[in-house]
């Protein structure tokens, strides 16, 4: 049994929407874009914004995102990986949490 099931852990596998130029652009195309847990699927993430939001989801693409090199002064450092989903719904669906965007 996976540790992402119920609709408790729906709000563990989306972290949080990810407001930028290029997702702002997607959403002309019904695509919206968030940070989700690295180790879940597209099946879980399909799962979980269908149940959070209530809309129909008809496409889901990841990637792996890296992070960035960072360095202050000697200590070089690195900030944490993170995992993107852009998630397409149903065409006259929305998610008002994008709705005045």
């Amino acid at each position: 049994m996976s540790k992402y099931t119920g609709e408790l852990f729906a709000y563990k596998i989306i972290k949080r929407p990810i407001f930028t130029e290029k997702a702002n652009d997607l959403l002309t195309r019904n695509t919206y874009v968030f940070e989700v847990s690295k180790d879940v699927n597209k099946f879980q993430i399909r799962h979980a914004i269908e149940e959070l939001f209530g809309v129909k989801v008809t496409k889901v693409n990841t990637l792996n995102q890296l992070g960035k090199k960072k360095r202050v002064r000697q200590q070089v450092g690195k900030t944490p990986d993170w995992k993107k989903a852009m998630v397409t719904i149903a065409k006259g669906q929305v998610i008002p949490l994008f709705e005045g965007m």
